[in-house]
């Protein structure tokens, strides 16, 4: 059992030995290429060794049972402690999407429902930068496109961890099953009759790219400059500063000016064109790949709903696990983390069902 962790521990003593030696931190990517493989093992040697250690330790206490009763006694706390050592073990060694421990781009795009949708979208992206500032991550506003009440028609927002995290806790690992089509129920603003009114925003998690990761040849792109709209601050709408970029071979087209420098949107364009191409090639990659991978992509999909806000009755379900809670103004505060786990365990547990393995 678990014979594969004997070489995971001796690859996680040679990334200990490359990472003493000066040398390997000349270069950059292969340093944080390195930091980031080793810290993906940690978790699992330390389980890994805790798990011999605790199933020494039965074994030894079988054999001096016979002999002595109170060895005997310890038996069912000793198996229960070997139970949970396996379990954690087991669920350490399920297959990791490749992207877990990337930075990502939220994209919030009001959908039906008009004002209301662009409200609730604004509502979203409020959630999101809460939750990150509850994680310590770093976040970025690259584009957002403001309706008249002040939500957002559209909003892009970076989201960065800092150092190398802990598998499992980078941003893309925990919000990738954010994407899908929110809906909200409740009275809005604009309502003069009381009246619940139901409208939806549609949210799109993508892994940020690095420029390695996406090759964009210059020449297959068509780059526009425009004068910004909106609400606006001084100079924002008197320049040509806005930019649309037109990826040509894909048709993918990304527009940005919230700066006031026309270099700046063209930087925060081709961030978001980079991580919606690199999603783009996922997905059509996870079209022969397992059922598990495959569940993972497809959330990044707008046209599944996952999600209901329910208001009068301060309650949120996620459509997917089957997951209810009445604290959904703390949710929208960013306490976002059980709905996530929710989600994270559900995932596991079809990886366990369906036999996937390290």
């Amino acid at each position: 059992m678990f014979e594969s962790c004997a070489e995971l521990v001796r690859e996680y003593a040679d990334l200990e030995l490359q990472l003493a030696d000066p040398s390997v931190h000349g270069d950059q990517g292969l340093a944080r290429k390195l930091g980031r493989r080793y810290a993906e093992l940690g978790p699992v040697v330390s389980a890994y060794r805790q798990w011999l250690a605790i199933t020494d330790d039965v074994a030894a206490a079988k054999e001096l049972a016979a002999e002595d009763e109170s060895f005997a006694a310890e038996m069912p706390a000793l198996v229960a402690t070997e139970v949970e050592a396996t379990e954690r073990l087991t669920t350490l060694l399920l297959p990791r999407d490749p992207m877990d421990d990337k930075d990502v781009i939220v994209e919030i795009k009001s959908g039906e429902g008009g004002e209301e949708s662009a409200l609730f979208a604004g509502d979203l992206a409020r959630m999101y930068l809460r939750y990150a500032e509850r994680r310590g991550w770093q976040t970025e506003v690259l584009e957002a496109v403001e309706s008249d009440l002040g939500g957002f028609k559209d909003v892009a927002i970076a989201v960065k961890t800092k150092g190398v995290p802990v598998p499992g806790e980078a941003p893309f690992a925990r919000l990738k099953f954010e994407g899908g089509v929110h809906r909200v129920q409740r009275v809005p603003t604009t309502e003069s009759q009381g009246r619940i009114h139901t409208s939806a925003a549609g949210v799109l998690v993508l892994p940020e790219a690095e420029d390695v990761e996406v090759e964009i040849d210059q020449n297959d792109l068509r780059i526009d400059v425009f004068r910004s709209s909106g609400p606006g601050g001084q100079s924002v709408n008197t320049t040509d500063s806005a930019v649309r970029i037109t990826h040509i071979p894909t048709g993918v087209v990304v527009s940005c000016q919230n700066e006031k420098s026309q270099l700046q949107n063209k930087e925060s364009a081709m961030r978001i064109l980079r991580a919606r191409l690199l999603a783009a090639a996922q997905e059509a990659a996870a079209k022969d790949a397992s059922d598990a991978r495959r569940s993972q992509v497809r959330t990044v999909d707008r046209s599944e709903r996952i999600r209901t806000y329910n208001f009068p009755e301060n309650r949120l379900n996620d459509h997917r696990v089957g997951f209810k809670s009445h604290n959904l103004d703390q949710i929208l505060d960013g306490d976002l983390d059980a709905v996530i786990q929710a989600c994270i365990d559900a995932d596991n547990n079809a990886k366990l069902t369906s036999g996937g393995s390290v």
